[in-house]
């Protein structure tokens, strides 16, 4: 183990000097061979043995992985690189290519300043190649291109040195073509583009561990003509070049030269990515980069370790982590106690004593965090949310086969909810049904066969469903309920809330548990009467219950049923026992009995929710159905089919413009209809269309 300490050792030293360290993610479409890259890179820098690189598959550490074939979670390492006699810290995150598990992708592009795009010589640039682009350039990261099995074109398509530079330049122009599309200023004034001549092109075989570069064939002396000749020699040969130009140095090179340091890059990224005042002094030490400033963490990535627990993986923007520090997290109260600090090499996680500004760390012991928080030592505004291309469009139910297994599929679940933002879990601890919200349908299928493996728990999935809502639309008249004893009479009317009101409620910026005066404050101002405000008794999701009755006797002591009733009402609501939203609730009179007795639960909740009901039924209360923006980034030639796909589900197609190379169709759909939209779209536009979908709410379905 003494090498891989010194590597450690190695690192800790480095991590203090942000101008050699360099912040890498590796992106490409799905099977290009990012992974094996990354092995090989590893090998190079001496963290896994050579014989092993590009079989070992060291960072799809998950099951799953290795047996699909593909990488579903992003895996982070460290590794050491000398490059003109100076050693150089690279922090590099290998992300997953399908377009389900793009929500990693983005999190990791959070967390660095380069990326290395991989295309496949063969294949050229693809759909994912895009959107994997556009998402670097989207967080400000610089691109860099390496061309990968260009043995393929030797030994399969037999190709001479002239066709082969031909094709190259020919994926080069492409993903130029793209760069300039997304990212035009960028491209133009700051040199973004790739190019042979600057040295931010590589080519190379990852499977066969060789790669040249316009500086490494200066350097050798190899040029196409050798490279072709070494191919044909077979294995031979193919070995001599993986001498003469490894693979991992022709690499690490481009990306010490070429990409820049976090005091290079954060002046540039914080703005980017953060909304906070500019001119504080939180801004200065993010953008230089200060180990000494307020400790500022921004978690990309949240896994498990069966011995560690939780680890929160992420980027250092400002200050040092240490372990024993209490951090902030964005949106929860009180703060975090770190456990402790570490470095990832590949699968394995290294402690170190303390990791500085501009470095990639994994912390233990952050338990509010999830993917996409902020953490800090001063309270600050948080990062952007961290925009994924695509939101939860799929709801199933899961549910354990065996019910023994429920409280440990209730623990597994929350657990998968934390790890991974993009998929949303409601609980339900009575039916023992939990509703599971993801990406797509593989991304569901891969979480529910985790479960399965992982924790051994056998579950049933439901068909795809869809929750709806209902809603009042007018004034009701005051409704009489009865309780089943007669003796109790409650009187309740029923009104449609505004569209701030509900707004200003699902904001969660008046709640049961504020103080009366703030919430009465915060009503009044999205619009609500000031008597109503004052006699607001309780807030159920986006209903309010309003207290109009004077000097009754025992209501005091009944309210909390008269409150439960009314909950059971909403909860269920008349038309179709869906969640009712947006009611204003006013009891207007009660007559209760003298003896407490004959007010109880089995009297008061009844006659609430039956007069709560009827009143809503009064109110002449609809169904809602969820609906969802849509946005499709499609080439000109498959706008047609695209904008069809929203017009053949109950859609409207609301806008269509051209942004830099593709055209943008934006519109509405139902959710119910957008089940399966994802293979659809993929068809009517030959993969070529990345889209993302959000939920803009409910609308009421078509009477």
């Amino acid at each position: 183990m003494g090498r891989r300490k010194k590597i450690v050792q190695e690192c800790e030293r480095l991590m203090d000097r942000p101008e050699n360290i360099r912040n890498i993610a590796i992106a490409a479409h799905i099977d290009h061979g990012k992974t094996t890259l990354t092995d090989n890179l590893l090998a190079g820098a001496g963290m896994i043995s050579e014989d092993l690189a590009g079989e070992q598959l060291a960072m799809d550490t998950e099951e799953d992985e290795q047996e699909r074939g593909i990488t579903i979670d992003a895996a982070n390492v460290s590794m050491t690189h000398e490059w003109e006699e100076t050693n150089h810290l690279i922090n590099l995150i290998d992300t997953p290519g399908h377009v389900d598990f793009g929500g990693d992708v983005t999190r990791a592009m959070r967390a660095v300043d380069g990326a290395l795009v991989v295309v496949d010589a063969v294949e050229g640039t693809m759909p994912q190649t895009e959107t994997v682009l556009r998402q670097a350039l989207r967080e400000g990261v610089k691109p860099a291109l390496f061309i990968n099995k260009v043995d393929r074109l030797i030994n399969e398509l037999q190709e001479g040195p002239e066709e082969m530079q031909q094709r190259l330049q020919g994926v080069i122009r492409d993903v130029n073509e793209l760069i300039r599309g997304m990212a035009e200023e960028k491209y133009e004034e700051e040199n973004w583009r790739v190019s042979v001549e600057d040295g931010t092109v590589a080519f190379g075989s990852a499977l066969y561990n060789w790669a040249v570069s316009l500086p490494s064939m200066q350097a050798t002396g190899i040029d196409f003509g050798d490279i072709i000749d070494y191919n044909r020699r077979g294995e031979e040969g193919i070995a001599e070049l993986k001498e003469q130009s490894p693979l991992s140095d022709v690499v690490l090179d481009m990306v010490a030269e070429h990409f820049p340091n976090p005091v290079e890059a954060q002046p540039e990224r914080i703005p980017t990515v953060w909304r906070g005042d500019s001119e504080s002094e939180l801004a200065t030490m993010m953008q230089e980069v200060d180990k000494d400033g307020d400790v500022v963490f921004m978690v990309t990535d949240i896994g498990m370790d069966p011995h560690a627990g939780e680890i929160a993986t992420g980027r250092v923007f400002s200050g040092t982590l240490e372990r024993g520090q209490d951090l902030y997290v964005s949106g929860t109260a009180g703060t975090n106690r770190i456990q402790s600090v570490g470095i990832f090499m590949g699968g394995e996680r290294e402690e170190v004593e303390r990791v500085p500004a501009g470095n990639i760390a994994s912390v233990t012991g952050m338990r509010d965090a999830i993917a996409g928080s902020t953490a800090s030592s001063v309270e600050m505004t948080p990062f952007e949310s961290i925009e994924h291309i695509s939101e939860p469009v799929i709801t199933k139910s899961v549910e354990a086969q065996h019910m023994d297994d429920l409280p440990k599929l209730i623990e597994t679940l929350r657990q998968v909810s934390k790890e991974d933002p993009t998929i949303k879990i409601e609980i339900n601890e009575d039916t023992g049904e939990h509703l599971i919200s993801g990406q797509g349908e593989l991304h569901l299928e891969v979480i529910t066969q985790r479960i399965e493996r992982e924790q051994g728990i056998p579950v049933t999935t439901g068909e795809p469903i869809v929750v709806f809502r209902e809603a009042p639309r007018e004034d009701s008249e005051v409704v009489e309920g009865i309780s089943p004893n007669r003796h109790n009479r409650f009187y309740i009317g029923v009104e449609p809330l505004s569209e701030d009101l509900i707004e200003l409620l699902k904001r969660g910026e008046a709640t049961n548990d504020m103080p009366e005066l703030e919430r009465r404050e915060a009503l009044m101002e999205a619009g609500m009467d000031k008597d109503t405000a004052q006699n607001v008794e309780h807030i159920h999701s986006s209903n309010i219950l309003i207290d109009d009755t004077k000097g009754i006797q025992h209501l005091n002591e009944t309210m909390e049923l008269v409150i439960e009733g009314i909950e059971e009402a909403l909860n269920d609501g008349p038309l179709a026992a869906e969640p009712v939203q947006g009611s204003l609730i006013r009891l207007k009179d009660a007559r209760l009995h003298e003896d407490a007795i004959h007010r109880g639960p089995a009297q008061v909740i009844p006659a609430v929710r039956e007069a709560a009901h009827n009143a809503l039924i009064d109110a002449r209360i609809s169904l809602l159905e969820p609906i969802q923006d849509v946005r499709i980034d499609v080439p000109n030639e498959h706008m047609g089919a695209a904008s069809g796909e929203i017009q053949g589900r109950r859609g409207r197609v609301d806008d269509m413009y051209q942004e830099g190379d593709l055209m943008v169709v934006e519109g509405v759909a139902p959710v119910d209809e957008m089940i399966g939209f994802a293979s659809d779209i993929r068809s009517a536009t030959e993969g070529r269309a990345s889209w993302n979908t959000e939920n803009a709410g409910f609308q009421v379905m078509a009477d």
